[in-house]
């Protein structure tokens, strides 16, 4: 039994380094390091990384889509790709040296007919012949319904096979059943619920309100350094964070969809595989780029939270 996740607005990721970021300035930079990047594709290289079996599905157009390919590839990850109209994206993040602080520039991504959306769809039933979760992140590009999430989770209750999703905005409040697990920030609860979420009990509320409504039988609300709240029909557990030297935020948070991910195929408790997902997370803070954390430095990380489980391997 396998993983398969699906990226609607995949992009080439390009991540540098310079001195000082300074208007006007021609900057000089580092040489440019390129992964495979959207929310689907680092979801799944982390989880080829914890050593299961994965299957990508995503959007690819022109030259870029070309490279996209080669670089999921390079990443040892399977792949469904969809070949549409428009060039895949790039995006890319910029890290001040003197600030140690990291600017990331993300562009919209290119338009989708609605026969490619659809065909994107049919391209995830086909892979999902022998899968055992579908895990959807990240945003959707110009030209796709808002309520494609809603389309998704709506095949995947047809065939029986859960989804664990990962987006915001308009894709989120469009989603109004359907969902196994669902993993906003609290920022992207915030905004879904309309006002801010400035406390514990706020952030609690709001998260059992999209289980009570029916919207997801789970929720596992990230809170960044304050780390994780897992809440279902049941109770809710918080999770505390875990310090680590931060080297680059970006896929960090795939990478906790990744771990819990990989927890729910192994059939963990929600409780262990939040754990996985907070270590998964935390090991690729430490990672240039969107580079996932090494197994070894997951497993080193889980022990520290979870000594008692030494059954629970990588």
């Amino acid at each position: 039994m396998s993983i398969v996740t699906l990226t609607m607005n995949p992009a080439i990721d390009i991540a540098t380094a310079t001195a000082q970021v300074r208007p006007t300035d021609k900057l000089r930079c580092a040489a440019p390091r390129f992964d495979p990047g959207g929310g689907g594709i680092n979801v799944a290289r982390t989880i080829a990384m914890l050593g299961e079996p994965v299957t990508a599905v995503f959007p690819v157009g022109g030259p870029e889509g070309v490279l996209l390919e080669q670089l999921v590839r390079d990443a040892g990850v399977p792949m469904h790709t969809v070949p549409v109209e428009a060039s895949t994206r790039q995006s890319f993040a910029v890290t001040d040296e003197s600030a140690d602080a990291q600017y990331r520039f993300v562009f919209p991504g290119p338009r989708l007919t609605a026969p490619e959306a659809h065909r994107c769809l049919a391209a995830v039933e086909r892979a999902v012949s022998d899968a055992r979760l579908v895990v959807a992140s990240g945003s959707l590009p110009p030209g796709v319904s808002v309520d494609f999430y809603q389309r998704l989770a709506d095949l995947l209750a047809d065939l029986d096979v859960p989804l664990v999703l990962d987006t915001s905005g308009e894709p989120l409040r469009s989603v109004r059943k359907g969902v196994y697990l669902l993993k906003p920030s609290v920022r992207e609860l915030a905004d879904y619920t309309g006002h801010p979420l400035r406390d514990r009990a706020a952030q609690l509320t709001a998260a059992r309100g999209l289980v009570t409504a029916g919207v997801t039988q789970v929720v596992v609300l990230s809170l960044g350094e304050e780390g994780a709240l897992l809440v279902t029909r049941d109770g809710e557990q918080w999770f505390e964070p875990m310090d680590v030297t931060v080297r680059s935020g970006i896929g960090a948070g795939d990478a906790m969809v990744a771990g819990i991910g990989v927890g729910v195929l192994r059939e963990y408790s929600l409780a262990d595989a939040v754990h996985l997902g907070i270590t998964a997370a935390t090991a690729a803070l430490g990672t240039p780029g969107t580079r996932p954390g090494h197994p070894a430095r997951v497993a080193e990380l889980l022990h520290t939270v979870m000594p008692e489980r030494s059954a629970i391997t990588l």
